[in-house]
This record gives structure tokens, sequence and C-alpha cells, in this order.
């Protein structure tokens, strides 16, 4: 968390990113409350984990962070400055402050494009400089070596870690304060996984930057973000830090993605933790109330599917948006 009197790098306030449905190309369909008001402070060098099933807004979040969708209210700052003020020019530095690790790495590296080329272009387009020399550090940053090798090489010549591999290094290569990965690890391998997760962690740390991760899985964020903040059609239903979050979940629905969780010892899963079988809500039609009131086992008639829950703190640091904590 950000330390008291010190800027926080991101900062959000009640922050919302609706969607239009529309149908024949102009009549309206319907609104998406993709994104539907949360608020959050992100300190330098802090790693957070965004965790929810898919649908529930991550990525809504990730693309307003990165100014690729506009907000439609709320409050929305990196390093201070307001993404909804920024004209083209202040966007495009934007760019050199934000780095994205997209999930599919295949699809997020042009086809035809050297190695060296997909590197250096992020540095033409800000006017930096794209010497070999810094194409080779940051492909060995990343562990890609020998270097010389790689730079030659195309996408489809590489497996599918070393892709993931390059992709960070062209996220990083602007030396940005913020990295923003997308589900980076739900497409490779379960060792192969393990290790781009390492060296996120050791990149994060070494060069101290911000780092929001954002995934669906649980059991991929214990010894790698400090914070979790679990996310439920288009809200934040719990945030805390990671071992106590985990150690300890207050939410229903933190209980049941951590209950979701496969054990490979059956007489270890905890059964009193229901996984709810239904599906997530409609984000056109969200329900009244608690989101999660429809699937959840404890839900209270009468008043979670009548009111939204004020933020509770059950534990220190730990926040819950739950009726049952009253």
């Amino acid at each position: 968390m950000t330390a008291p009197g010190t800027a926080p790098l991101v900062h959000t306030a009640e922050l919302r990113t609706w969607f239009t449905l529309r149908k024949w190309g102009f009549l309206r369909a319907g609104t998406v409350h993709a994104l539907d008001g949360v608020s959050f402070d992100l300190a330098r060098g802090e790693a957070v984990a965004i965790v929810g099933e898919s649908g529930c807004g991550k990525s809504t979040l990730a693309r307003t962070l990165l100014g690729l969708d506009r907000p439609t209210s709320g409050e929305v700052a990196i390093a201070g400055t307001p993404l909804g003020t920024m004209d083209k020019d202040a966007m495009r530095r934007l760019r050199a402050t934000v780095g994205y690790v997209q999930q599919d790495p295949y699809a997020a590296l042009p086809p035809f494009m050297s190695v060296a080329t997909i590197l250096a272009e992020p540095l033409r387009i800000h006017g930096l400089s794209h010497g070999r020399d810094r194409l080779t550090a940051a492909l060995e940053e990343v562990g890609l070596t020998p270097a010389a090798e790689f730079l030659e090489k195309f996408p489809h010549m590489l497996s599918g870690g070393q892709q993931q591999r390059v992709v960070i290094a062209r996220a990083l290569i602007l030396e940005p304060a913020l990295i923003i990965a997308d589900e980076p690890v739900s497409m490779l391998d379960a060792s192969v996984s393990a290790g781009i997760l390492r060296l996120l962690r050791r990149i994060q740390q070494s060069r101290s930057l911000t780092l929001v991760f954002i995934t669906h899985n649980l059991a991929t964020v214990r010894h790698f973000a400090d914070r979790i903040f679990v996310m439920y059609a288009g809200r934040f239903v719990e945030t805390g830090p990671t071992e106590a979050l985990l150690d300890a979940p207050q939410h229903p629905y933190t209980q049941a993605l951590l209950a979701a969780i496969a054990d490979p010892d059956p007489d270890n899963a905890d059964h009193d933790r229901a996984v709810p079988d239904s599906e997530p809500p409609s984000l056109i039609n969200p329900p009244p109330g608690c989101r999660f009131h429809p699937r959840c086992p404890h839900a209270m008639p009468g008043l979670c599917d009548r009111d939204d829950p004020p933020a509770f703190q059950p534990r220190p640091s730990q926040t819950s948006w739950c009726w049952l904590h009253r």
C-alpha cells in the first residue's frame, strides 16, 4: 500500500467503464457494466494481483489503465496525470510509462518481424536509440541467451515460453514504471509458467516496478503478489495482503475461488466451501444488491438482494464487501 505522504503511482476512485451494445449499427440494445465503481491506489514498486472469473472486468480494468478503453466516469490517474485529460501526445508518452504483457504471446508478436525489429519498434516510435547492444541487453534480462541468435529469429521459430519472454522484453524496453500483465501464463505449460512468474517477480523487484498481475487462478499469486484484489461482476468483493487473504478469506466468493483450486490430496480438500455451479451474472443486467447473492450459500433475503454491501474491515488492512460482517 502507498506510504503516508507518498503519492501513489496509480490512483482510481469510483472508476466505471461501460460499453453500449447496439444492433444493426444504430439501435441501442443495452449497456455492459464491465467496470462498475472500483477504487484503489498502487504504490511504486508494489505487485498486485487482480483475481476473478472470466468476464468479471479484469481485462477491462487493464485496458482502462492502458488508455485503450476510455472510462465512463470516476477518476483514474497515473503518476498524477488524469487519463481523461490526455491528448494524443500525452497518451503516446503514457505508452513509455506503462508496459503491457498480453495473454497470447504468439498473437501479440507480428509474425513477419524478427525479434530485433519487434524490440526496436517501440524505441523508434519514441525517438530513442535502438542499437543492437540495447536489444541484446533486453533479451539477456529475460533469459534468452545467446541473445545474438534470438535477435534474428521470427516468432514462429520460438516456443510459447520464449515468445512470452520476448513480449516481456518489449514491455520493459522503454523502462516503464508500471507493468500490466493480463493472464500472462494461462496459455503456457505449468513448468514454463513457473519460470515466467519467477522472471516477472525478479524483474519487478530489481527494477522497483509497479506490477498489476491479472489472473483467474489464486494458486499462482501466493509467492508473487503483495496484495490481492478479488473482482466479481465489475466490482471488488475483497482486497488485502496476500498471505492474510489466502489464509483467512472473508468473502464467500474468495472462499469459493480457493475451494476451486485443485488439491492432489482429496482428503485435504475443503468440502465446507461449496463452489457455485451456476454462471456469473450478466453485466448487461447485473443483479441488485450484492452481485454475488444469486450464487452465495449465505445470502440473506431482503438484505443481500436489495442493498449494496458497504466496505467492512473484518481484519486489519483486509476489506470485504459482504453483509455477513455487519
